[in-house]
């Protein structure tokens, strides 16, 4: 195949733990990382959150950030996600001839901002995190260690589904030659703005989320950060570094059918889908698992199957939500979810989707809650859905080399 793009490396923090081998042992012992509220000063405690389990003191004391700097809870983990994946690829000794870091962030700097709303009307003491807020700034606040790396640098703001767009930005750089590689996925922490938010909408629910059960009542948010390195093949055969696996399809959607919903036959995710699926020049009975963008909300569980049905038909690979293990983590969901899903494709296993029990009578199939099961001893072909507000819906497959 021609303008092959490959994944390199990776780096998570989510409430599963932090990096790679807390997520994979969080996964496989089923031990969800949704709680209750520890770090976010909210008066909702009442509302179970994945939260990474970290104050802002300690990851920046793990990242060797001098007290007085600016830095917010996005910036940071975005920080520790972003270093773990360039140096599974070895990016700062082997660094690609044109590299880009494309970052996906809806509140940016909010949780410091909204934190320091008064001091900005009453007094300058605060002023820095006013230019901190921007996602703009996230962005390089994240890649501010390593400056002079990336050629390119630019953010993607479309909700839940910017992550997936960032790697979607990523891959289309590469296959036109404006980059050799780029860095690519997003961060997001908890604020009151958000939370706030989802509640208004009456989709938040107070118990552990349920996705694709029928009983379910809402999300639980989290936060984390992920980003994937990937690159042509003709640069990861120059820098000598062994692919993790290969990005074989993606495709965006949007079908503006409202502003928080998805239509009721889940248009724009069946056609994400379905895209990605042309792209990748696989068939629909090639898919070994899917991660589904799976909410939990009664409106996202009911049409992404719909929409799963329409394209797997009669046959309809396993299917899961791992945001009963991490919450959801918006504008990072893409990415986490793609590193769950290729350490899923690399250990040949398929997630659970914890807490269900009783299945949605619209659509055909449960999702799996068999820790022990397997698709002949191997996975080949794993696809990942995320989907944002206003029906920006979209689809990434990743496939062993």
């Amino acid at each position: 195949m021609e303008n092959q793009i490959f994944v390199t490396g990776m780096g998570i923090i989510t409430g599963l733990g932090i990096g790679k081998k807390d997520t994979l042992n969080a996964l496989l012992q089923e031990k969800s990382g949704i709680g209750e509220v520890c770090y976010l000063q909210t008066v909702h405690k009442n509302l179970p959150v994945g939260e990474v389990q970290l104050t802002n003191e300690k990851m920046a004391q793990l990242l060797g950030i001098e007290e007085e700097k600016i830095y917010t809870r996005t910036a940071l983990m975005g920080r520790i996600a972003l270093k773990e994946a360039l140096q599974e690829a070895d990016i700062q000794n082997n660094r690609p001839k044109r590299i880009a870091f494309i970052s996906g962030t809806t509140v940016g700097g909010m949780d410091r901002s909204e934190q320091y709303y008064k001091d900005f009307l009453s007094n300058d003491t605060k002023n820095p995190y006013i230019e901190a807020h921007d996602c703009g700034a996230t962005t390089n606040l994240i890649a501010n260690e390593y400056n002079g790396v990336f050629d390119v640098m630019t953010t993607i703001s479309t909700a839940c589904s910017s992550a997936a767009n960032a790697v979607i930005l990523g891959a289309n750089l590469i296959k036109t030659g404006r980059v050799d590689a780029a860095v690519v996925g997003g961060s997001e922490c908890l604020t009151k703005f958000h939370v706030n938010g989802f509640n208004t909408l009456m989709i938040s629910d107070k118990q552990p989320c349920r996705p694709f059960d029928k009983t379910r009542a809402g999300i639980n948010l989290g936060e984390g950060a992920a980003y994937l390195v990937i690159e042509s093949e003709k640069s990861a055969k120059e820098r000598g570094i062994s692919p993790i696996c290969r990005l074989s399809g993606y495709a965006n959607t949007c079908d503006a059918f409202h502003q928080t919903a998805s239509s009721p036959n889940g248009e724009g995710a069946f056609l994400a889908m379905r895209k990605a699926l042309i792209q990748s020049g696989l068939q629909p009975n090639d898919i070994d698992y899917i991660n589904a963008h799976g909410t939990g909300t009664e409106n996202n569980d009911e049409t992404e199957g719909i929409a799963i049905m329409r394209v797997f038909g009669e046959n309809i690979p396993a299917v899961s939500s791992t945001k009963s293990f991490t919450g959801h983590p918006t504008s990072a969901a893409g990415s986490v979810e793609s590193v769950i899903s290729i350490l899923a494709l690399q250990h040949n296993f398929i997630p659970v989707n914890l807490n269900f029990s009783e299945k949605i009578d619209e659509i055909s199939f449960t999702p799996n809650i068999d820790a022990k099961i397997k698709i002949n001893n191997t996975l080949q072909h794993v696809l990942t859905n995320s989907f944002g507000f206003g029906g920006n819906d979209s689809c990434l497959i990743f496939s062993k080399l």
